[in-house]
C-alpha cells in the first residue's frame, strides 16, 4: 500500500472544555486533517494533547463531530451505538479493539499497573504483535522493530525495571507491530538520545510510505519537525492553529507569536532540555 493523502480526521464545529479549565480548548472548531507525516508543535497548555485525544476517540467533544478516518468517534468510544444517535453500550473490549485497529496512541509519560509491568519485554511485544492487525505473519518487520529500538538486550528485562528511556523504545515498538491505520503519539521521544530519536523516525517514516500508515506526533524538538514532518499543526495559546508545510507555517514570525520568545531561543530550550535530560540519567545511574 503506498502513501495517502486521503482525509485522517475531519473536526466539525467542534466544542470542547476540561472540567477544570476556564475557557474552552476548542470553540466550534472546524478543520479536514490529511493522513501522513504530521507533527504538532505549539507551547505547553496550547491543545496538542486535547486535539489528539479528541481526534483518536479517546474523548468525545462536548459539541460537533469528529470522523476518524470515517468513522464517529463517539461510536468509537461507545458513546453511541450508531449514528442516530442511540446510547451506546460504552468502551466494550470489541469496540476498543476497533479503534485501537484504527488509531494506537502513545501517552506522554505512559506506564503499566503492577500487573503489567511485571511481565517481560519479549512476552509482551509478541502479545501486541500477535494481536493487532499484522497478527505475528510478518516475522521480518517483526525482527526489525527490535533492531530499530535496540530491544533485543532488553527481552528477558521486566517492564517496571525500565528506565524511562528504555520504556519509551519498548513503547514505540508496541505502536509500529499493533498494525494499526494511524499512530498518534504524545510526546514519545522525550527520554531518548538524538541518535535515537532520529531512527525512530527514520523508521515511522519508513512505515508511512510502505505501509500507507499516518503518523501523528507531537514533538518539541523544532529541528525534527523540519526534517521529517510532511504536514505541520502550530497550535497557538489564543488556540488557533496553522496547517500546512514546514516552509508554509513555521517561520520566524509564527514560532515567536505561538512561543512568545525569539526564535532563536526556542533552538536554545532544545539544547538545554536536552542537557537536563543527561544529566538526570547519569545521576539515577550513579545511585
Amino acid at each position: 500500500m503506498q502513501a495517502t493523502s486521503t482525509s485522517l480526521m475531519v473536526f466539525d464545529r467542534v466544542s470542547f472544555s476540561w472540567p477544570e479549565s476556564v475557557s474552552p480548548v476548542f470553540e466550534h472548531f472546524t478543520a479536514e486533517i490529511p493522513g501522513g507525516f504530521l507533527s504538532l508543535v505549539g507551547p505547553n497548555g496550547s491543545g496538542k494533547t486535547t486535539f489528539m485525544l479528541l481526534g483518536s476517540g479517546r474523548i468525545t467533544p462536548q459539541q460537533g463531530r469528529i470522523e476518524l478516518l470515517g468513522h464517529n468517534t463517539r461510536i468509537l468510544s461507545g458513546q453511541w451505538a450508531n449514528e442516530s444517535g442511540t446510547p451506546g453500550p460504552g468502551l466494550t473490549e470489541q469496540i476498543e479493539n476497533m479503534r485501537n485497529r484504527l488509531c494506537s496512541f502513545i501517552y506522554q509519560n505512559m506506564e503499566f499497573d503492577e500487573d503489567n509491568g511485571m511481565n517481560r519485554v519479549f512476552e509482551m511485544l509478541e502479545f501486541v504483535f500477535n494481536s493487532g492487525g499484522y497478527s505475528g505473519n510478518d516475522t521480518t518487520f517483526y525482527k526489525d522493530v527490535l533492531s530499530v529500538f535496540e530491544l533485543g538486550h532488553l527481552g528477558e528485562r521486566r517492564l517496571n525495571a525500565l528506565s524511562k528511556g528504555e520504556l519509551q523504545r519498548v513503547l514505540l515498538a508496541f505502536s509500529a507491530l499493533y498494525g494499526s491505520r494511524a499512530i498518534m503519539m504524545d510526546e514519545p521521544l522525550f527520554a531518548m538520545e538524538l541518535k535515537q530519536k532520529e531512527k525512530a523516525l527514520d523508521f515511522f517514516g519508513d512505515i508511512y510510505r510502505s505501509r500507507g500508515v499516518s503518523i501523528i506526533v507531537s514533538l518539541h524538538e523544532l529541528s525534527l519537525t523540519r526534517k521529517y514532518a510532511e504536514t505541520v499543526l502550530l497550535f497557538y495559546p489564543d488556540r488557533r492553529i496553522d496547517m500546512g508545510s514546514c516552509e508554509e507555517v513555521l517561520t520566524r514570525e509564527a514560532l515567536e507569536v505561538a512561543y512568545g520568545v525569539p526564535e532563536a531561543m526556542l533552538y536554545d530550550t532544545e539544547r538545554l532540555t536536552r542537557s537536563a535530560l543527561l544529566e538526570e540519567a547519569a545521576l539515577k545511574n550513579a545511585e
